[in-house]
Formats: structure tokens, C-alpha cells, sequence
């Protein structure tokens, strides 16, 4: 690449000039190419540890005039091509400009000027792409692929100067953090170090200090672990590895890769070193942060923050704190925390002014809503700026929501809610068209099932209690007096203290609806709901069943679940949310959460907090292995050892937390402690989240420590936990008590006193309150790792344990090819060209079925792992096998597909290796395009069969007699044995045996020869098989063509005419024949393989021995005597002479050569077989015992089949090639050390 011409004092120091001309020098750093000695390898040695652009360009070219010191380095090459071609361009383009000049310093400002001209033409037309890194960063990220043979495909993040401990010795080095790998390299005084780790299988990330170590990283996978330090910033590259760590475990769990935002906003300017996904990164993890502080959808993008103040009317002061703006929602956040938090839908804004600025107040903004509200920020820095970025989002809000208007004429805001109506209001309080199809049946479209079922409960009746609760009703009337109502209230430490107190139960949906952000989607999507109960209903699925299975149990305790309306209500929430999100589905304890929700408001808000609960505040908790529960289990455990140390060893000796955890978060404690009080619980983690889970834990876990401590067993402290849980009450629940089914199950003869709910919400406030959100974070990626390579080993052992009884190989080899398996297909998610990979994988599908290769991933593992090498054949080879193994055509195999066929060429006896082979060069594994006749074998089949039905004709008598024996067994009583026994059989996968196999076409046979040739080819006794396999083909094509004859001859003559003359030519034809034929055909007469056939053969002895012969071509009666050995004297001279010595010669024996240069020995020099390319003869057929039979005459053949393989040693060899590094650096040290 061209170089902005920099100065060069010394221009021969650590390089080598190797062209040169009046004006320009080409030269290559010393300790790069051949050679170099001791000074090239302390110059390898500076590049790696110094941060210079000589590090990754080893060429370079320098511009001088004669009488002048200075050099100027114009141009750099990370390869010679590259440094050519500049060379090439200055010596065509400039050496004769050059001349004319008289004054050297003209020239030099001429070459700077044209340099220049050059470097701005090539950043005018890389400007639009945008995407390209400059500067350093791209020279780092050509380094990086050089260095570990990466792929284009394969991003750059960032990269970092430290050491890699090895042993007690640091390597200093480079760290790369691609997108997919974490790499690193150090060469120092000739010693190289290399690390490729892949992000999916890092089990631990860690940033620790120790005596050992100073800080530094730990980064731990299955069987290692590595230790980098002397970071510049280890906190930024720490943060980047989790990030990077995080998408992997995300790629894992739900098959979403990482992918460049290109929504985001692209810099002004390109910054030198930070890459265009470390850019994307950030921006993700700080959209992340901001979504997840205001409870925002998805979708939602900061476009950015800045630092203000904002007045707050309740205690008349102005607020430092944030602004943060996105497509849709200007937020504020309080240095302070707690102090004060603000969100305004750009939706309610009506007005956005700037105010006056003084010396009090600079800089204001004020903006107005709907609701009459209006905020007011000051001390904003580029207000102007920030105005019309606003501008920009509100134009583009109202012309996608031109649908709120309507509603807004209605009456219906989500600022001012209801101020009129006792009944919390909600946009589907005005119903849409979409909802009138069952609404008009259904009263749960319109409000809770508290509302409906609770018709006497007035405050009256209630006493106390009711006093109570109007108390809190008033409470939040002056708060929302104070704050504002609806989404754009000011949200404080004393809207904290309410809900601590208590929701009012008429308040309660609406509070849930905003602290939840699930007010936001519902607004935004009108009708959305309606739409999805209209799709879902009705449709059978697997989520249908279990929903349906599960319906009854959802509260069954409670009135409102009783009858057919609750029901009906909770079934349509369910579906439509398993139609909405089928990765989820449904999941058990759903029904549980949900059927509260569906108490404290209607339809589509339960709908819509199910949403915001299953997708946002308990991420992965609902998904077919419970991530997000497991992983905040995790947590809890972590603080369990950090608040309660001496409890935690015992409870980790017996074993509770586990078995507790589970419960209590997937359903909120709805399923273990009373309806009452868990709702108080629910209400706040509304409010606070996760965080707040974690500390009723903690302080259920602190009260009753005394108890579990002295428990014995897991069933003791289950029992102790369960008790205390039961007698959680709410005293203030003006609901009528609901029994609580656990309860009755645990009573025993001495109740434990009550607990009141609000005091146990207070104690875990007092002890546990140092939680904060950001931690949590943390902890869940630290446990998210942990969890999903758990589950990942879990598959791992459930796949091996499935499939080990069925194939040869030991449970650590499956293990180990299971791993090169998963990787493959994981490559294939983020190398491959398209993302299709990614949607092949189904979470709900058993775990053998989630990884599924393709015949090009599988071409490649073939080629690594096969112990049949066949040179440039192998592929061909890869794609028979991989069409033989892909039984149900969708063009993807799984693991066991995947070992069943290594198995058949690594385990098994000689027969059983033979017999892949002999299927790999027939149809389906050879196509249609490989051997054109592979449709005319198709006409062997019938002739198989009607051979087989002449042949036993008694077997279609005993079918025969069979079906009348059932007939009997139907009309008489059943015997349920022979049923039994019946199944049983169906159930039993029937063994192929040899009579199973088709014939081989001639086509198919050259096939299978061109392989064997090729298989041959790289073997230490290559002589010996090549001559082998030449005496067997011969043999094979004679037989074929005999056979041929016999086949072909009518079946009309009578039977006793002629066996006695066939016997004698029979008998002098065979005393004819070669020695090594004779004992091919004892080996057909006389072989173990098939004692059916004789047996067969014998039941048969009436047939003539032309019919016999005919059955032993179709596979059935070799007893008898095989069509070989009917072949005329001069053949049999033809064949003595030429296996004798006319042996094809090993250098001719390619694949490509049989095709075209070879004569098959055996073949006369005029039959149609005598050379592939020419017609083939349609009629000529060989059987799989034929070739078995010759096989086993030849020792060399046999040996070679018989041969074990290590598949160990190539699964090395497979993930060595996987990583495909660089052997750059070991050429230059093996040349240095030569």
C-alpha cells in the first residue's frame, strides 16, 4: 500500500536493498524469507514485541535522490506481489519524469506531491463503501489472517500488546479478538507461540490479580487455561472479551450470531485504530444498558446521551443527571441514584422549545406532552443540535403511528389514564375492529378476572382491610398529583417506598403495565393481539397440547380458574404467544404467571406483560432448557457464598438450592408460598427486577439458617423452607383467602409462626440492599458461560450414550468426533456465505437431531477423518458417502448419520468394509451424473426377484399358509404372546445380509475399480495391491461376462437333457483354469459368508443346473458352481498370459487414466469392456459375493482391509488443518536453523 511519505534517517539498518534505481529503493526486512541468521531472528523478535508498521509490511519502498541523506519510505508490501506491482507502477510512471528534473529537492517534492495524489485517489474511492478500516487496524487485521491462515470472512474486532504466560515465563506478543476466535502470537529469539481459541468453547472469563500473576486475564476452555497480563487497559479489553464470549454463548443457545449494525450511525471521522465492529460492539452493549435501565422494547436504538440538568417541580430543585435520546423515547437518569427517573414517549411530546437562557438556568430546553405535563432540561452543550435531532425523531414518529391520533381523539392517552373512571383505562378499553370478533362474547377483553369474580368486595364489607386499602388508593393519587401519571412520571425513591407498601388492587394492572414497559408495546401496537389470537386458535401444535395439558393446573385453587371463561381467557394468552414467539413456544410455569396476570388486567395487557417478562425481565427463563432460570440459580449460589458463607457449604452438601431456585424464580414464588402474598412479591419485581427475587431468596435462606443447618437430608431442609414459605402472609389482601395447596400438604401438628409478608420484603431490603443491577449483569455472563457449556457437555454425553451401542468406536473417540462435528457446523454459521446454517438448528429437537451438516462441510470432514485416501478421488468418494448416508433425502446428515459412516470404514470385519464400499459405486450414492446407466441396473431388481420366486417357490406357500394362520388367530380369542411376539419382530431393525445387496452394472464396477486404484496409490505395498487388484478385475470381468451368457440363454429346455454334458464341460473347463482362479472359485464354493444359499441350493436339487447357475448370478445358489468356470481354453490362456506380466504400471494407475489409457486386464481387446469411455455392455452384471470371493484370494488385498486405523491420530491431523496456520514462521526458522 502507498505510504504518506515519511522520513527514513537510516535506511540500511534491519533491512536488505534488493532492487534499486537513481531514485527509489526496493528492500525486505531481515528475518523475513530465506535466510537471515541471528540478526533476522532478533529482528522477528522486534517486530513482534514493537508496535510498528514494519511488523506487518516486510517490504518497502524508499524514495532518495544521490546527493542527499534522508530517505523516504513511499510505499510498504506484506508480500512481494504487492511491493512489485508499486515498484512496477513508479518505474513505468516516473523514472522518466524524474530525469528531466535538475534540482534534487524539485524531484523530491514532486515524488511527495504524486505519492499524495495517489493515497487521496484511492481514499475517494474506498469513501463510499464505508466500511473499511485504515490505518494501522486494516495492516493488523492482514497480519492476523496471514498469521492464522483466517478467512475474508472472518472480522478483526480489536487487537492488544500483551504477555501470555507459559508456565512462569510471559510471553510478550500480539491478542487478536476476531469475531469468532480469540488469537494469539509471540516470536521472541525463535521461539514461536501461537493460540487459536474459539469463542463457543471458553467455559470461564475471568479478571483476577494473584501472587503468581500480576492482573491479568484468565480465559479457561475444557482442557486448558490461559493467562494473558500487561494489558494497556485490561478493564477495555476485558469488557470486549465478555462481549465477544457473550454472542458466542448467545450462538450456542438460540443460533443468533453476531452481525453488524448497520442502523448504527457511522463516525464523522474514521478513527485510526477501532475497527467498525468494536464501534458496533459498544454501541450494542451501551443500547443494551440503556433498554434495559428504562424497560424499553427491543427495537429501541440510543442515538445518544449528553450530560444536563432537569427541574423537578415536587421538591423544586434542578437534578444533574443524563439525557439519553432514541427513535422514539427521550429518557433522563439522575447522577444520584434513584434520585430521579424520566421517560417520555416522543409519541405524548406536542412541543419541543427552546427557552431563554440566564445566568440561573443556561441553555433550556422545554418539552411538552399530551397529558399538560412539561419538562425542563438546562445546561445543555450544542443544544441546536440536540433540538433537531429531536425534530428528526418526532417527524418520523407521527408518520408511523398516523393510528394514535385516533385514539387520542378518543379520550385514551397513556399519560392521563383514567383520571375520571375508577377502572384503570387502556387502549383496548376502546375496542378495535380486529378484537370484535370474540370480545363481544369474552368480558376478560375488557378487564381482569379480580374484577369479574369479585363482585362484593366494596370497602365496607371489609372493615379494616378496606380502610387500608383506600388509604393506599389515596396514597397513589397524591403521588400521581405530585410526579404525573402514566408513562411520563417522575419515578423516585418514593415511588419505591409505595410499592414496597403495597399496589392498591385496583391499581395494580396499571402499575404493572408501566414499571414493566409493557405499556409502551401494547400502545404501539394496536390490535397486534387480536391478530395473533385469530391465527393461533385452532391450530394444532406441540405448545397446543401441553398448554391444553396444563390449562387446569394453573391456579385451580382460585374461583376465577374454576369455571370456562378463566380458562378459555388464559388458553388464548398462552397460544397466542407461542404463535407469536415459537422459539419459546410454551414452557411449564408459564400458565402460572400468566393466569395471575390475566387476575389484574385484561386480555391483551396480561398478553403483553407476558411479553415483556418472557423477553426482557427473564431473559431465556421460558425456553426449553431454562437458561436464564439456571443461570440466575448460578447466581444465587455465588451469593449465597458471598452473604451467608457458613450456610452455603451445607447447602451445597445437600444439595437444596437447586432443586428450590428453579421454583421460586420460574414462578415468581406464585407456586410455593400463598396467592396473597407472592402477588406483594410480584409487584415489586415489577418495579425492581430480578434484584429483587435474589433478596427475598437470600432472606428466606437467613431466617430459617439455624434450622437448615442442623437438617441431615435434602428432604428435611425442603420441608423446613416449605413450611416457613406457607406461613407468608399478607394481612392488608382485602382478597378472600385463597387456600394454598402446599399448605395442606405440609401442616403438621405444631403450625410455625406467621411471617408478614411486608416485614419479609423489609428485612431483605435492610440486609441485601447492596445489589445493584450492573452486578447482576455481570454475574449472569460469568454464570451464562458456565451454563450453557454444562448443557452443551450434557448433549455431548445424552448424543455419545444414544448412539455408542451401534457403532464401533470407544465413548472417548465418539466424544472427540462429536466435538470436530459441532465444530464444523459452527463454522458454518459464521464462515459460511449464507446464514442458513443457523436456521437449521431447532432447539426443540432432540439433541442428536440440533447439529446437521451439509455435503460440503461433510466433504470436508470426510477428506480429514477417511482411512480410504484416494487422492483427488476422495471427494468424489465424500459425496457417495454422504448421498449413501442422507436416507431421508433433505440433503443434511446428523452426528449419528456422520458415525455411522466412519464406522463402516474404521470398525467392522472385512466383509462389512467391502460392503461399503460395494454401496458407495451403486445408486443412491452414485449419481445419475457419475454413471449415466445407473437407471438401466434399475432392470436387475425384477430379475432378482422373479429369480427368487422361481427359485422358492415354497416360501410363497409358507406366506401362504402364515396368512391363514392369522385369519384363524382373527377369529378365535386373541393371543396377546403372538401380538407381542409380532411387534417385537417389526421392532427389530433387520440386518442387511449379502443376498440384500443389487448387482453391479459394468459402469459401476470401472467405478469401483478406479477407487481401489486410487485408494492404492499413496500405500507403503502399493506394487503388490496394484497387482492385485489387476488379477482380481480381470477374474471379476470374465465372470461378468460368462454370467452374461448364461443369463441371457432361454429357459425352455427340458430338464434332463443336458446336466450331464454341462457337468463335463464343467469339469475339463475348470481343470483348465489357473491355479489362483481355481482357488477363487473354492473360495465362492466353499465360503462362510452364505450357508443360506446352500442350504437353498439343496432344497432345490430337482432344478436343472442351468437354472442353478442362473441363481448363483443372481446372488442364490454359489454351492453349485459358479458361471467362471465355464470359460473357453483360449481365455484361459489370454488370462495366464496376461496376469502373468502385462500388469497396468503403477504411474498409469490415476483415476483419470483408467478411463482412458487402460486396458482391464481379462478383457478381450474387442469386448465392449475393454476400455471406459466406449460402450458399455447393459447385460454384463457382477454380484457382491463374486467380489468378496476374489478379494479373499489375494493376501495383499485382504491385509489392507484388515488394516486398523487410528481415528485419534486423524482427528488431531483434522483440527490442526481446522485452524489452518500460517507455516510461514516455521519455514523461516527451519531455513535459519538450516
Amino acid at each position: 500500500m502507498w505510504l504518506n511519505p515519511e522520513e527514513v534517517l537510516v535506511a540500511n539498518a534491519l533491512w536488505v536493498t534488493e532492487r534499486a534505481n537513481p531514485f527509489f529503493l526496493l528492500q525486505r526486512r531481515r528475518g523475513h524469507g530465506k535466510g537471515g541468521g541471528l540478526t533476522g531472528l532478533l529482528v522477528g523478535t522486534l517486530d513482534v514485541v514493537l508496535d510498528s508498521s514494519a511488523r506487518v509490511a516486510p517490504y518497502r519502498i524508499l524514495h532518495q535522490t544521490q546527493d542527499s541523506q534522508i530517505y523516504w519510505a513511499v510505499a510498504c508490501g506484506s508480500s512481494r506481489k504487492e511491493i512489485t506491482k508499486h515498484w512496477e507502477w513508479l518505474e513505468n510512471n516516473l523514472l522518466q519524469t524524474l530525469s528531466i528534473f535538475e534540482n534534487e529537492e524539485d524531484i523530491t517534492t514532486f515524488v511527495k506531491g504524486k505519492i499524495h495524489g495517489i493515497i487521496a485517489e484511492e481514499n475517494k474511492n474506498l469513501q463510499p463503501q464505508g466500511d473499511e478500516d485504515p490505518g494501522k487496524f486494516k495492516e493488523a487485521e492482514l497480519k492476523m489472517r496471514k498469521q492464522f491462515g483466517m478467512p475474508e470472512v472472518e472480522k478483526l474486532v480489536n487487537y492488544y500488546s500483551c504477555s501470555y504466560w507459559k508456565g512462569r515465563v510471559p510471553r510478550q506478543g500480539w491478542l487478536y479478538l476476531t469475531v469468532n476466535h480469540l488469537c494469539f502470537y509471540s516470536f521472541l529469539l525463535g521461539k514461536e507461540v501461537t493460540l487459536v481459541v474459539q469463542w463457543v468453547d471458553v467455559t470461564e472469563l475471568e479478571k483476577n490479580a494473584t501472587l503468581l500473576f500480576p492482573e491479568c486475564i484468565k480465559v479457561n476452555t475444557r482442557d486448558k487455561e490461559l493467562y494473558f497480563s500487561m494489558f494497556l487497559n485490561i478493564n477495555e479489553t476485558f469488557k470486549l472479551m465478555e462481549q465477544l464470549a457473550n454472542i458466542a454463548m448467545r450462538q450456542l443457545l438460540d443460533n443468533e450470531g453476531f452481525l453488524e449494525d448497520r442502523s448504527l450511525p457511522k463516525p464523522v471521522r474514521p478513527l485510526k485504530n477501532i475497527s467498525a465492529l468494536k464501534r458496533d460492539l459498544d454501541a450494542r452493549a451501551k443500547n443494551e444498558c440503556y433498554r434495559a435501565t428504562f424497560r424499553l422494547p427491543k427495537d429501541e436504538r440510543l442515538d445518544g446521551h449528553t450530560d444536563c440538568t432537569l427541574w423537578t417541580p415536587f421538591n423544586k430543585m434542578h437534578i444533574p443527571g443524563q439525557m439519553f435520546i432514541s427513535n422514539n423515547y427521550i429518557c433522563f437518569a439522575s447522577k444520584e441514584e434513584e434520585a430521579c427517573y424520566l421517560i417520555i414517549p416522543l409519541r405524548e411530546v406536542t412541543v419541543v422549545e427552546k427557552a431563554d437562557s440566564s445566568s440561573v438556568l443556561p441553555s433550556p430546553l422545554s418539552i411538552s406532552t399530551k397529558s399538560k405535563m412539561t419538562f425542563l432540561f438546562a445546561n445543555l452543550k450544542d443544544r441546536d443540535f440536540l433540538v433537531q435531532r429531536i425534530s428528526d425523531f418526532l417527524q418520523k414518529t407521527s408518520a408511523k403511528k398516523p393510528r394514535a391520533s385516533s385514539r387520542e381523539k378518543a379520550g385514551v392517552t397513556d399519560s392521563a389514564r383514567g383520571e375520571e373512571s375508577d377502572l384503570p383505562a387502556s387502549p383496548s378499553s376502546t375496542l378495535s375492529s380486529q378484537l370484535t370478533t370474540f370480545l363481544e362474547e369474552a368480558p376478560t377483553a375488557s378487564h381482569g378476572l379480580l374484577k369479574l369474580f369479585q363482585k362484593n368486595s366494596s370497602t365496607e364489607v371489609l372493615g379494616p382491610k378496606g380502610a387500608k386499602e383506600k388509604m393506599k388508593e389515596e396514597s397513589w393519587n397524591i403521588h400521581f398529583f405530585e410526579y404525573g401519571r402514566g408513562m411520563c412520571m417522575y419515578r423516585t425513591a418514593k415511588t419505591r417506598e409505595l410499592v414496597l407498601k403495597g399496589i392498591p388492587e385496583s391499581l395494580r394492572g396499571e402499575l404493572w403495565l408501566l414499571f414493566s414497559g409493557a405499556w409502551n408495546e401494547m400502545v404501539t401496537h394496536p390490535g397486534y393481539y387480536a391478530e395473533l389470537v385469530e391465527k393461533s386458535m385452532g391450530k394444532q401444535s406441540l405448545a397446543a397440547e401441553e398448554i391444553e395439558r396444563d390449562l387446569h393446573r394453573s391456579m385451580p385453587e382460585h374461583p376465577a380458574f374454576q369455571n370456562a371463561m378463566g380458562i378459555a381467557a388464559l388458553r388464548r394468552v398462552l397460544t397466542a404467544y407461542a404463535f407469536r414467539n415459537p422459539t419459546i413456544g410454551y414452557c411449564q410455569a408459564m400458565n402460572i404467571v400468566t393466569s395471575v396476570l390475566l387476575l389484574y388486567g385484561n386480555e391483551e395487557e396480561a398478553f403483553w406483560l407476558l411479553v415483556a417478562l418472557c423477553e426482557r425481565m427473564l431473559p431465556d427463563y421460558y425456553n426449553t432448557r431454562v437458561v436464564g432460570a439456571l443461570v440466575d440459580q448460578g447466581i444465587f449460589e455465588e451469593l449465597t457464598r458471598e452473604f451467608l458463607p457458613q450456610l452455603s457449604e451445607k447447602m451445597q452438601d445437600l444439595g437444596v438450592i437447586s432443586t428450590i431456585s428453579l421454583s421460586w424464580f420460574l414462578t415468581l414464588f406464585l407456586s410455593v408460598m400463598p396467592f396473597e402474598s407472592a402477588v406483594v412479591i410480584v409487584d415489586c419485581f415489577f418495579y425492581e427486577g430480578i434484584k429483587l427475587i435474589l433478596q427475598v431468596s437470600l432472606a428466606i435462606l437467613d431466617a430459617n439458617m439455624e434450622q437448615l443447618l442442623n437438617c441431615s437430608d435434602e428432604g428435611e431442609a425442603m420441608t423446613v423452607l416449605g413450611r416457613y414459605l406457607d406461613n407468608v402472609v399478607n394481612k392488608q389482601s382485602v382478597s378472600p383467602p385463597i387456600p394454598h395447596l402446599h399448605a395442606l400438604l405440609t401442616s403438621g401438628d405444631e403450625p410455625p409462626p406467621e411471617i408478614d409478608i411486608f416485614e419479609l420484603l423489609k428485612t431483605s431490603y435492610e440486609k441485601f440492599s447492596s445489589l445493584r443491577g450492573d452486578d447482576i449483569e455481570q454475574m449472569r455472563f460469568k454464570q451464562r458461560l458456565k451454563v450453557i457449556q454444562s448443557l452443551e457437555d450434557t448433549a455431548k454425553r445424552s448424543v455419545v450414550r444414544a448412539i455408542s451401542s451401534d457403532i464401533g468406536f470407544s465413548m472417548e473417540e465418539l466424544e472427540e468426533l462429536y466435538m470436530v462435528f459441532k465444530a464444523k457446523y459452527l463454522m458454518s454459521c459464521y464462515w459460511g456465505n449464507n446464514r442458513m446454517a443457523a436456521i437449521r438448528r431447532d432447539q426443540s429437537l432432540p439433541y442428536l437431531e440440533q447439529y446437521r451438516i451439509d455435503g460440503n462441510q461433510f466433504r470436508e470432514l470426510f477428506v480429514s477423518l477417511t482411512p480410504w485416501t484416494c487422492g483427488s478421488h476422495t471427494p468424489v468418494l465424500a459425496g457417495r458417502m454422504f448421498r449413501l448416508l442422507d436416507e431421508n433425502k433433505d440433503s443434511l446428515i446428523n452426528f449419528k448419520e456422520f458415525v455411522t459412516g466412519m464406522s463402516g470404514m474404521y470398525h467392522g470385519d472385512l466383509t462389512e468394509k467391502l460392503k461399503v464400499l460395494y454401496k458407495l459405486h451403486l445408486p443412491p450414492a452414485l449419481s445419475t451424473e457419475e454413471a449415466e446407466s445407473a437407471l438401466e441396473a434399475a432392470q436387475y431388481f425384477p430379475e432378482d426377484l422373479s429369480a427368487e420366486e422361481a427359485a422358492s417357490p415354497e416360501e410363497g406357500n409358507k406366506n401362504g399358509d402364515f396368512k391363514d394362520k392369522r385369519e384363524e388367530k382373527g377369529a378365535s380369542s386373541p393371543d396377546y404372546r403372538y401380538y407381542l411376539q409380532m411387534w417385537a419382530n417389526e421392532k427389530e431393525s433387520k440386518k442387511e445380509t449379502i443376498k440384500d445387496l443389487p448387482k453391479m452394472s459394468q459402469e459401476q464396477f470401472i467405478e469401483l475399480c478406479k477407487t481401489l486404484y486410487n485408494m492404492f496409490s499413496e500405500d507403503p505395498v502399493e506394487q503388490e495391491l496394484y497387482h492385485a487388484i489387476a488379477t482380481v478385475a480381470s477374474l471379476l470381468l470374465r465372470i461378468g461376462e460368462v454370467g452374461k451368457k448364461f443369463s441371457g440363454r432361454p429357459h425352455k429346455k427340458p430338464e434332463g437333457n443336458s446336466s450331464a454334458s454341462n457337468d463335463q464341460d464343467l469339469t475339463s473347463e475348470e481343470e483348465s483354469l489357473p491355479s489362483e482362479h481355481k482357488q477363487s472359485l473354492a473360495g465362492e464354493q466353499h465360503s462362510p459368508v452364505d450357508p443360506e444359499h446352500r442350504a437353498a441350493g439343496d432344497m432345490h436339487s430337482g432344478k436343472t443346473l442351468r437354472e442353478n447357475q442362473l441363481v448363483s448370478e443372481e446372488g442364490r445358489g454359489e454351492g453349485q458352481g459358479s458361471p467362471s468356470q465355464l470359460l473357453s481354453d483360449d481365455e484361459t490362456k489370454d488370462d495366464m498370459s496376461m496376469s502373468s506380466y502385462s500388469m497396468v504400471s503403477t504411474s498409469s494407475l490415476q483415476c483419470e487414466d483408467i478411463a482412458d489409457d487402460t486396458v482391464l486386464v481379462g478383457c478381450e481387446a474387442g469386448s465392449p469392456a475393454s476400455r471406459y469411455g466406449s460402450t458399455i455392455d447393459t447385460d454384463w452384471s457382477i454380484s457382491f459375493e463374486q467380489i468378496l470371493a476374489s478379494i479373499l484370494t489375494e493376501t495383499a488385498l485382504v491385509n489392507f482391509f484388515e488394516k486398523k486405523v487410528d481415528i485419534g491420530l486423524k482427528i488431531k491431523d483434522q483440527k490442526k488443518m481446522e485452524r489452518q496456520f500460517s507455516s510461514s514462521s516455521d519455514y523461516e526458522l527451519s531455513s535459519i536453523s538450516g
